[in-house]
């Protein structure tokens, strides 16, 4: 807090004349936006789309990008904590109102490639650099038909810069909760050579999650100690090719509530690739690795939870291989077609210790996925019809269990599946800015091999594999009416979405502190609602966003042979409230500074399948305010949950907190030419 006084006080005693309110925080909503996978000339308007910028990013009073996302109506976390402390195995992303696990119906993308965690489909929100964005593009609804596996609810595209000059930029912040971190930015272009190289760090003292009315000697804080780093180079081979590379590297460790429960993560990721622009096509190829190591520690708490007993620890390697290659050709008469290939081959071995006997059981496996699509677009005068498909081979395969004290290897079951995911949609542009839109798709999730081999654990729940997981199935569709008047753009969007094979956790044993669940292919559940959005035009200085959600997701079929959960029929779905409102309102004051407020509703959900654990309704309001100092200085400042609510993360069965209070103040340089 020292650091944000003295900043304050520095703005306070410069000349009126040096200050330059920043620019306004906007999110962008649209049904224009190209949500073809980046095709170009290929422009599906009948989807709904979200944007903001990397300077909107930047201006968040947010530590991580979820938690800048969250003013995005709809985009919610599996849990309400956010990455800054939260363990990334329970940051799944739910859109739509389909919920999640630790593995999310919502694929997250950067540059065509997969940014969703190779083994378990979660996110790690702190891998790109937060001044290497150049903007998040959130598609709602399903994408399985350009995308493949995981895009049930929608697409999180994380869009990289692409240096064009020659810049610095840093930002460095202190806050609340010994919170330390900062960014930093350089690019530079010439004819033959561009660069780029981005790093960002943070470091927080974190906060107890759980509840004080719960709280034992053995609960301590849950934090996160974070290095990204980001470099790559452009050249222009010929005035119509061009090609890249890309080098990132995620170091993390996590401290995740109690002493012996810790986890962290290294992660390097290589990206390579061409685009090329000629009169007969736009043809873009990407080639990318990963290489993972994720480790973490478990352990068994006493019921008064004042001490505490190490029962396992985990370690993850990680292998990913792949390719995409996409191209699109104009043709006369309005007619865009294009064409893809991608592959995806995961390698890995999760590896579990049982302590005290440090045994250790072992579960490789390999899972490809291979697919390919076709899409195409034809715009007549006052319409826009949009079609695709895309088939995809779904497999996991070599598996095999072996345990230290054993010589035995035994396999586990091979899992093939061969998936079609069409997606046709239409729009129909009125007079007055009036246009009328439909969708409709089908969609599929393939289980992660962290559903299927390993067993995982949040606080006092212990989730177990299965190694008979199939694909999750749904189908859906949207239908919209949009208006872009003087005043403001306003849509309006009804969606309904049934996922059939829903792979979802069922209790197999409990006490009063702790529950088993296995992970299982239960009936079918439905997702159905409607999403109002508007978004004012500057207007003396002001602007405002204004998002409404109302999804009633529930159980419509079940089938499971547990006797603790003979039926949930008609539940509602664990994490995913009813109602769901974001505002955001941008002010600027002359002379003075730039002022975002940030205010959020969230309706009551459960924490639990069996719909016994209420996590009660919130308001959360998050402020930020930028004052420039010179032409490339600016302080800024801000807070999250600025009422400082006890906002309720978890009740399975050991209560815990969403993150309180966080004050924040910084300073910002830039520079270009």
């Amino acid at each position: 807090m020292r650091l944000f006084s003295g900043i304050l006080i520095a703005a306070s005693i410069l000349p009126a004349a040096a200050q330059t309110p920043a620019s306004p925080i906007t999110v962008q909503q649209s049904i224009t936006v190209t949500a073809d996978r980046g095709l170009a000339n290929i422009n599906d308007s009948a989807t709904s789309t979200a944007v903001l910028t990397g300077q909107q990013l930047q201006q968040s009073p947010g530590l991580t990008l979820d938690d800048s996302l969250h003013q995005v109506a709809g985009f919610q976390l599996f849990r309400r904590t956010s990455s800054w402390t939260a363990n990334p195995t329970s940051a799944g992303v739910s859109l739509r109102g389909l919920g999640s696990t630790a593995a999310s119906r919502t694929l997250v993308i950067s540059d065509q490639v997969p940014l969703s965690d190779p083994f378990g489909a979660w996110v790690h929100w702190n891998e790109t650099p937060t001044l290497a964005i150049d903007y998040v593009q959130i598609l709602r609804g399903g994408g399985a038909d350009l995308y493949g596996s995981s895009a049930i609810g929608g697409v999180v595209d994380v869009v990289p810069l692409t240096p064009t000059k020659l810049t610095f930029a840093a930002d460095t912040f202190g806050a609340t909760e010994n919170t330390a971190a900062g960014d930093a930015l350089f690019t530079t272009a010439s004819r033959h050579l561009a660069t780029l190289s981005a790093l960002s760090v943070l470091s927080t003292g974190g906060y107890v999650p759980t509840a004080p009315s719960a709280r034992g000697t053995v609960d301590t804080v849950s934090n996160v100690s974070n290095q990204a780093a980001r470099t790559e180079l452009h050249m222009p081979m010929t005035p119509t090719l061009t090609t890249f590379l890309r080098g990132n590297l995620l170091n993390e460790a996590r401290a995740n509530g109690t002493p012996d429960q810790t986890n962290g993560t290294r992660l390097w990721r290589f990206i390579g690739g061409a685009d090329s622009t000629n009169p007969f096509a736009i043809i873009a190829l990407r080639l990318y690795g990963l290489r993972e190591s994720y480790r973490q520690s478990f352990s068994s708490v006493a019921a008064n939870r004042n001490s505490e007993t190490l029962t396992k620890l985990q370690h993850v390697p990680t292998d990913e291989l792949g390719f995409a290659l996409q191209g699109s050709h104009a043709f006369p008469h309005a007619v865009t077609t294009g064409l893809g290939l991608d592959l995806r081959d995961i390698r890995a071995t999760d590896d579990e210790t049982a302590t005290p006997s440090f045994v250790t059981t072992s579960t490789s496996a390999r899972q490809r996925e291979t697919g390919g699509y076709a899409d195409g677009i034809w715009q007549p005068k006052n319409w826009s019809f949009s079609g695709s498909i895309r088939v995809d081979s779904f497999r996991t395969f070599d598996a095999q269990k072996t345990v230290s004290n054993a010589a035995t290897i035994t396999p586990q079951p091979n899992i093939a599946e061969l998936v079609a995911s069409p997606h046709l949609g239409v729009v129909r542009y009125l007079p007055h800015g009036l246009a009328l839109t439909g969708t409709a798709y089908r969609a599929f999730r393939g289980p992660t091999m962290n559903e299927l081999y390993r067993t995982g654990q949040v606080g006092s729940q212990t989730t177990l594999a299965n190694n008979a997981l199939l694909a999750e199935r749904a189908t859906g569709f949207e239908g919209g009416i949009e208006l872009s008047a003087r005043v403001a753009h306003v849509r309006a969007t009804y969606f309904w979405t049934e996922v059939n094979r829903p792979i979802t956790t069922v209790l197999v044993t409990e006490t009063a502190t702790t529950q088993t669940l296995q992970r299982q292919n239960l009936g079918q559940l439905r997702s159905d609602g409607a999403m109002l959005e508007a978004q004012t035009v500057r207007w003396h200085s002001l602007d405002a966003a204004f998002n409404y959600q109302l999804s009633f997701a529930s159980v419509t079929r079940f089938n499971s042979s547990s006797p603790l959960q003979t039926s949930l029929v008609g539940n509602w779905l664990p994490e995913v409230p009813r109602e769901s409102f974001t505002s955001v309102v941008n002010y600027t004051a002359a002379r003075i500074a730039a002022f975002h407020l940030i205010a959020s509703y969230q309706g009551r959900e459960f924490d639990d399948s069996a719909n016994q654990y209420i996590l009660h309704g919130y308001a959360r309001f998050d402020v930020a305010a930028e004052r420039g100092l010179t032409k490339r200085f600016s302080v800024f400042g801000g807070a999250q949950n600025v009422l400082n609510r006890a906002i309720e993360a978890g009740k399975t069965p050991t209560p815990t907190l969403a993150p309180p209070r966080l004050v924040q103040g910084g300073l910002r340089y830039r520079f270009s030419r």
